[in-house]
């Protein structure tokens, strides 16, 4: 690199348009936040941390970048000292505590409970709950719904324990189900360690359950995990085995492992094993006919399938191709599917930004930046993080400063 452009990129997320604008604004907030007067940082001092040799700035001009910038300077372009350590970390690190408590707090309560008779019209109360919590899903968002969900999760674990034969069987199926929906509301939210958890509790109950069709659909859902990981062979390891003996799952779950099966082969460059995957899947849409209250996105989504291509041609660079097809997509998406909606339309701004139309990627970003904003979507600030890569090459030109500023409320809400 000739410059540090992590820096470069920061500031011009917060409007600071140049060296000169970025050091007076830098050397305000720190007097305010240090209140010392004496607190200054020159344009040419800038213009050296956006070089290529920034070197690293002193601890205070540290606490006023990550205050002004809401990054620390290791995350900005700088060269990290040894023994460097973030102010923070003791209070990051009992935050972290907390957090994976809370994370796994429903799903290792500790036994024995007392003993309680079990209705088996229960199991038939939490699989009509299903359906509504996909939809909320939909509309709100993970943040608001994983606090309604770990508790009826806890609540129908409790409930197993109790139970014997066919009702126990269907509290372990529907628990997985519930567990899956967990795991996907915490990958949405970003937090990828809580997802795999998740995943992992998954997995555990459908084996718990002898159910076939369970366990292929938990490895369909970790495989999930190792796409947003980029981790393409596991994406493929998984979704082989899900597919070991195919006439042992419904033809639902063979779909999912095999457009999930696509991204892993997406991930790995193979665009003749995406076609196929994608093609295949597509042949098997027909004879989906279960009543399984989970998994049901091949035929609840409009243009599921051309959902999954459009996003493996993207990430393999065919922005002309992947162009092509999301306004096709985005036609029969509902307005009510706003957050998914969001994802597909910053996937279509960056193939628009591959194929070379930067202006169009702009003005598809502006409407992908409000619904981001209001969704706290963690998906769609990668996507928009994906945009921003493939925006480089205009970063210098008006259509980057336009992006930039487009951009800055979700930088901002982060």
């Amino acid at each position: 690199m000739s410059r540090n452009d992590a820096l470069r990129a920061a500031r011009l997320r917060v409007g600071w348009r140049s060296a000169e604008a970025a050091a007076e604004a830098l050397q305000a907030a720190g007097q305010s936040l240090l209140d010392d007067l004496h607190f200054t940082v020159s344009a040419r001092t800038w213009r050296r941390w956006e070089g290529p040799r920034p070197g690293w700035p002193s601890e205070e001009t540290a606490l006023v970048l990550h205050d002004a910038l809401g990054r620390w300077p290791e995350d900005l372009g700088f060269t990290t000292p040894p023994g460097w350590i973030r102010p923070e970390h003791h209070e990051e690190t009992r935050r972290q505590t907390a957090r994976l408590l809370d994370v796994t707090a429903a799903a290792l309560v500790p036994g024995p409970f007392a003993q309680q008779a079990v209705d088996p019209a229960l199991v038939d109360y939490f699989q009509s709950q299903l359906e509504g919590h996909y939809r909320a899903d939909m509309l709100l968002g993970p943040h608001d719904l994983i606090g309604t969900l770990a508790p009826q999760y806890q609540l129908i674990d409790k409930l197993t324990r109790s139970s014997t034969g066919e009702t126990r069987r269907g509290l372990l199926r529907v628990g997985a189900a519930y567990a899956a929906l967990v795991g996907w509301l915490y990958q949405d939210a970003g937090d990828l360690s809580a997802a795999t958890f998740w995943r992992g509790i998954t997995q555990e109950i459908a084996l718990r359950a002898r159910d076939p069709h369970l366990i292929g659909y938990a490895m369909v859902n970790s495989a999930q995990v190792r796409t947003d990981l980029g981790d393409g062979a596991g994406v493929v390891d998984l979704c082989e085995a899900a597919l070991d003996e195919p006439s042992a799952v419904v033809p639902k779950v063979r779909i999912m492992a095999m457009q999930q099966q696509a991204h892993g082969a997406s991930l790995l460059q193979d665009r003749a094993a995406v076609d196929r995957l994608i093609d295949g899947a597509g042949r098997l849409l027909p004879r989906v006919d279960d009543d399984l209250p989970w998994g049901n996105a091949c035929r609840r989504t409009p243009g599921y399938l051309e959902v999954q291509r459009a996003t493996c041609y993207g990430r393999l660079g065919l922005g002309e191709e992947a162009s092509a097809l999301w306004p096709q997509v985005l036609a029969v998406v509902p307005s009510t599917a706003r957050r998914d909606r969001g994802v597909y339309m910053a996937r279509h701004a960056t193939a628009a930004a591959t194929a070379r139309e930067p202006e169009q990627a702009v003005e598809i970003a502006r409407e992908v930046a409000v619904i981001a904003v209001d969704t706290r979507s963690a998906r769609m600030r990668r996507e928009l993080a994906t945009l921003e890569q493939a925006m480089r090459p205009w970063q210098d030109a008006p259509v980057g400063r336009d992006l930039a500023e487009v951009l800055s409320p979700v930088t901002e809400g982060s």
